[in-house]
């Protein structure tokens, strides 16, 4: 991407402040973003493409308006308990048992099947990856802090934050302390002073397998200690921007934020959350019966149908997973790499001409692309300025030749706008110019042979190629001027 400079103008909607805002990084020219990863004890799913395409196109537009981004994002491999309550098996333990593996080869095998499935959804690498497992002594340290401050204790050789020494519990997610609910003492560990305080190191028993020595004896940290504490030291006190899914404000941000500020530490300045998914109108859930694994949706679906599906509602909208919403994003999104294609295909024969109307429009959709990333992210209305801008180019390709620099223009605004910051064509520019030469120069000899048999009077031969062509998305047509074919 072109380096610019930062632009000033962007705004996004502050879960912290519940309104929309005006972006202002601590330091001019550079984000630092922090986005919760997976719970590596399965394969990803649909909720996992919803958050990591929402924020990976926040990222790149970020980067589209020139700020340099350090983008960390976590890997949960220990303290996440089933239920993600402070009771109960790890999640990881429990597959390792489910499969009679060891817990890491179990962290290892699902991690890996993560950036497999995110790959083929073109999401960015992150700046930084770490682990829970390998940062056990900063998640120690923070909570030595807050032991020290007055705000987390020990009870049996566990370590349990103090929620009512934080009067700002709660500030996130708009819940008072006092209308949270507390359940039953029966469904509490006795160790904790109030049933809401959450575990910050939890004794290991004897068949736990990760455990690690600590000041308060073997044991392992809490889920949500390791955010805070590796957010922190990778972005620094007061970052700029964490995200995450909707379902982790309450209880895990929130905690996030208690750890963090009750120990001294400046904790995020933006807060951005995504919304959830449906599936034929309900919340995903494996009690439902409708819970599906990207790996299964990959063998069924073209992974950049999936990715313009997600980007075509707003990162704080539902996004619906229905058959007829794929069969909508299928053809939007042939709507959009037709256009590419044929106007690539034309280029290297286009005339060396001008033609400004076109031009003008085509600097009017990419206005219009960048105003919607300026307002909170704003992606249907940015693939909307992609559809504007494929009508008109496909308009002037229809009409018939299309002068080099205003074909040029488009494609730069197709491969910039929808390739570098929606994520939507995951092939380089050059790789492509490269692709588009070679199947031009195949198609060419496939129409001359195609001729031959015409002329030939052999129509059976004829009709044969182009219904092949046809089922592998080449139209050919026949015009005065000769055949000619696109995507």
């Amino acid at each position: 991407m072109t380096q610019r400079t930062p632009d000033p103008d962007i705004y996004l909607y502050d879960t912290l402040q519940r309104r929309k805002v005006r972006f202002e990084p601590t330091t001019p020219g550079r984000v630092g973003m922090y986005l919760c990863g997976p719970t590596v004890y399965s394969d990803a799913h649909l909720g996992h493409a919803k958050k990591e395409v929402s924020f990976d196109v926040v990222r790149r537009a970020l980067m589209h308006f020139g700020y340099e981004v350090r983008y960390v994002t976590n890997v949960t491999d220990v303290g996440h308990l089933q239920n993600d309550s402070d009771d109960g098996e790890d999640k990881l333990l429990a597959r390792a048992r489910l499969e009679q593996l060891e817990p890491m080869e179990v962290a290892d095998k699902y991690f890996w099947s993560f950036v497999s499935d995110m790959d083929a959804l073109n999401i960015l690498k992150p700046s930084i990856n770490p682990r829970a497992t390998g940062h056990i002594p900063e998640q120690i340290a923070l909570i030595e802090e807050l032991i020290a401050r007055g705000h987390a204790y020990e009870s049996e050789s566990s370590v349990y934050f103090d929620v009512r020494s934080w009067p700002e519990y709660g500030k996130l997610s708009g819940r008072r302390l006092d209308d949270q609910e507390e359940g039953t003492r029966e469904a509490v560990r006795e160790e904790k002073r109030d049933p809401r305080d959450f575990a910050l190191w939890k004794r290991a028993e004897p068949a736990h397998i990760m455990r690690w020595t600590s000041p308060w004896g073997e044991g392992f940290p809490g889920w949500h200690i390791e955010c805070s504490a590796m957010s922190l030291k990778y972005l620094g006190e007061g970052f700029d921007i964490h995200g995450g899914g909707l379902d982790l404000q309450f209880p895990h941000h929130e905690a996030e934020i208690a750890q963090a500020e009750a120990a001294g530490h400046p904790f995020a300045r933006y807060w951005m959350h995504n919304n959830m998914l449906t599936i034929g109108g309900e919340k995903m859930s494996k009690s439902k019966g409708n819970f599906t694994t990207l790996k299964d949706l990959l063998t069924v679906h073209d992974p950049m149908v999936i990715r313009f599906l997600l980007i075509s509602s707003h990162y704080r909208s539902i996004t619906e997973f229905s058959d007829a919403a794929f069969d909508s994003a299928r053809s939007g999104y042939r709507r959009l790499t037709e256009a590419l294609h044929e106007l690539e295909r034309r280029l290297p024969s286009a005339p060396e001409r001008e033609d400004a109307a076109l031009r003008e429009k085509i600097a009017g959709y990419v206005a219009a692309f960048e105003d919607a990333l300026r307002d909170d992210f704003n992606t249907p209305r940015a693939v909307a300025a992609l559809f504007g801008l494929t009508t008109d180019v496909n308009a002037a390709l229809n009409g018939g030749e299309v002068g080099r620099p205003a074909l040029e223009a488009a494609r730069a605004a197709y491969r910039t706008l929808g390739g570098d910051v929606l994520g939507l064509f995951a092939d380089s520019p050059a790789t492509q110019q490269d692709d588009t030469q070679v199947v031009g120069a195949l198609m060419e000899l496939v129409l001359q042979a195609r001729q031959h048999y015409r002329l030939n009077k052999q129509y059976a031969q004829a009709d044969a190629l182009r219904e092949t062509l046809t089922a592998v998305g080449v139209t050919v047509e026949d015009t005065k001027e000769g055949s000619r074919w696109k995507r």
